[in-house]
């Protein structure tokens, strides 16, 4: 993943039309407080670190640029102390500003980020912030106000798939063409993850096809998803109930995962309106209880009794 990080603002896959204002802002020097924010391995964090290599030279960087992840201490000591004095010191020898990179920003707290209000306004002359964080809401209104805003949405798979293919170059790795349909799919917009996804497999594996993808990251398939919806529909509860047990036991799966695919297939299936209402419901509430920590055994069957109740449903209203 770090391998393949894009060093420059024009390798940038996606997101041109914020691209092109961000390279605007820095050929005219008018770079304003920047406000990054959207889902994780979508280019925020590799868009600013081009543009402060643009910025500066090699040699500069170190005394131009203040990185700070949530990993590093950024409590309201911090903000008042280096962050401050970082901003509030001008370089000698060179004109423009210095650059405050605070990635992940949604992870600090309230008082630092009133904090920092008055920092940024204050050494707008010589200093420029960008906060990158995945959540906006999490990112008090008066500093929201104070930058201009981004969102970096998901990558879509027009994007995803060419730099997919340069990297498989690369590397050389033999991967399929529903390997690559599997790896786009589900990473769901994700760089990162997808990257991820496919050196997991290419190592565990060699050849990354649609079954390897799937089961290296332990998604069920779309014909184990096909066979358990058949067997809550058309057979009689306890054998749905066992053959789902021994499935999930064989391949590993996840009742997660399992009722996010079955979602998807109750969209497509032809039910009547009042009773996919139902049944939606139904799933809703199996998913909510999955999430607080309950017992898989006793969801899953809660799971197959929502759809036989559904399919008895049908069969009345037929």
């Amino acid at each position: 993943v770090e391998k393949y990080r894009p060093q420059a603002l024009s390798e940038l896959v996606s997101h041109r039309d914020i691209l092109s204002t961000v390279q605007r802002f820095i050929s005219e020097d008018r770079l304003p407080h920047l406000l990054l924010y959207g889902p994780p391995g979508t280019g925020k964090t590799s868009t600013i670190l081009a543009c402060a290599r643009q910025l500066y030279r090699e040699r500069e960087f170190g005394s131009m640029v203040l990185e700070l992840n949530a990993s590093d201490d950024r409590g309201i000591d911090i903000v008042r102390g280096p962050i401050l004095s970082f901003a509030s010191t001008r370089t000698i020898f060179k004109k423009g500003f210095k650059l405050v990179i605070l990635d992940e920003a949604d992870a600090m707290t309230q008082d630092a980020q009133n904090a920092l209000r008055r920092v940024i306004e204050k050494f707008t002359e010589n200093t420029r912030f960008c906060l990158i964080c995945n959540y906006l809401s999490k990112i008090i209104p008066a500093l929201q106000s104070r930058c201009t805003r981004f969102r970096f949405g998901p990558l879509t798979p027009e994007l995803m798939v060419p730099r997919l293919q340069h990297v498989i170059q690369e590397e050389g790795v033999d991967v399929t063409e529903d390997g690559m349909k599997a790896l786009v799919t589900l990473s769901s917009g994700d760089m990162r993850r997808a990257l991820n996804i496919l050196q997991s497999t290419s190592m565990a594996f060699g050849k990354v096809t649609e079954e390897n993808v799937y089961t290296c990251t332990g998604h069920p398939l779309k014909s184990d998803i096909a066979n358990i919806l058949d067997w809550m529909l058309n057979q009689d509860f306890s054998t749905a109930y066992r053959k789902i047990t021994e499935l999930k036991a064989l391949k590993g799966l996840a009742l997660q995962d399992i009722l996010t695919e079955i979602h998807l297939f109750v969209h497509r299936v032809d039910f009547p309106p009042s009773i996919r209402i139902q049944l939606l419901i139904k799933l809703a509430d199996i998913e909510y209880r999955l999430a607080a920590g309950t017992s898989e055994k006793i969801q899953l069957s809660s799971l197959i009794a929502a759809f036989q109740v559904t399919r008895d449903l049908v069969v009345a209203e037929a």
